[in-house]
C-alpha cells in the first residue's frame, strides 16, 4: 500500500534543516542521510508520479518549499532513456529508488569543451551529490534496457523554474533551457484523515 508518510516526514525534516540556517555544504551532508533513509523504502511513491513516458524521461514535482529554497522531484526513466549533457546551477542530491542509473561526469576545459570522466552507477539506496563549480556537468541514463528506473532528486531551488543549459560535448555550444515538470499535480502529503480515523 502506498503511503505518503515517508515523503512527508522527509519534507518536514529537510525544512527543519533549512530553518536551522545551515551552510550549503552541511545542509547537503545532513540532507544526504535524510534522502538515504527515504529511498531505503519503496512504499511511498504514488503511481501517478512513477509513470514513464515513451518519448523522454519524466520529471514529477513531489514538493516545493513555499519559499522555493528546495524542491523534491521523482525522475522516471523509461528503458534506455537518458539526458543530454547539462548543468544545474544549484546544489543537488540524487537518491536511487528503483532500477539502476548511470552518471557520466564531465569536466569543462578552458576553451569550453567537455571531457567525460568515469561512469558511475547508482543502485537502490545509493545517494550522490552535485555542487556547482565542483561536479555540476553530467549526463544521466537509465542503465537498464528492459524496465524503468526511478530516482528521487532534491535541489536547492525550484528546479523546474531554474534557467539552466544543455551542452554539445564536442563544441561546448550552450543551449539554454528551463525544464518545467511533467505534471501539473503534486502528491497530497497533508491529508491525515485516514491515519487519524484509524487511530
Amino acid at each position: 500500500m502506498t503511503t505518503p508518510d515517508p515523503l512527508r516526514n522527509f519534507v518536514v525534516r529537510f525544512t527543519q534543516l533549512h530553518d536551522a540556517g545551515l551552510e550549503p555544504s552541511r545542509l547537503q551532508r545532513e540532507g544526504t542521510e535524510l534522502l538515504r533513509q527515504l529511498v531505503a523504502q519503496d512504499t511511498w511513491l504514488p503511481e501517478a508520479f512513477a509513470q514513464p513516458s515513451p518519448e523522454r524521461y519524466s520529471q514529477y514535482l513531489l514538493h516545493c518549499d513555499p519559499l522555493e529554497r528546495f524542491s523534491v522531484v521523482s525522475f522516471v526513466w523509461g528503458p534506455g532513456q537518458q539526458t543530454p549533457l547539462h548543468d544545474h546551477r544549484v546544489w543537488g542530491l540524487i537518491g536511487m529508488l528503483r532500477g539502476r542509473e548511470s552518471e557520466t561526469q564531465y569536466t569543462r576545459t578552458a576553451d569550453g569543451q567537455f571531457l567525460p570522466e568515469d561512469v558511475t552507477f547508482l543502485d537502490p539506496g545509493d545517494v550522490a551529490a552535485l555542487t556547482p563549480g565542483v561536479n555540476d556537468y553530467h549526463r544521466v541514463a537509465n542503465a537498464l534496457e528492459d524496465r524503468p528506473s526511478i530516482s528521487i532528486h532534491v535541489y536547492g531551488a525550484n528546479i523546474g523554474g531554474v534557467a539552466r543549459a544543455t551542452y554539445d560535448p564536442q563544441t561546448g555550444t550552450e543551449k539554454p533551457f528551463i525544464s518545467g515538470y511533467s505534471s501539473q499535480q503534486t502528491p497530497n502529503l497533508w491529508d491525515r484523515s485516514h491515519e487519524r480515523r484509524s487511530a
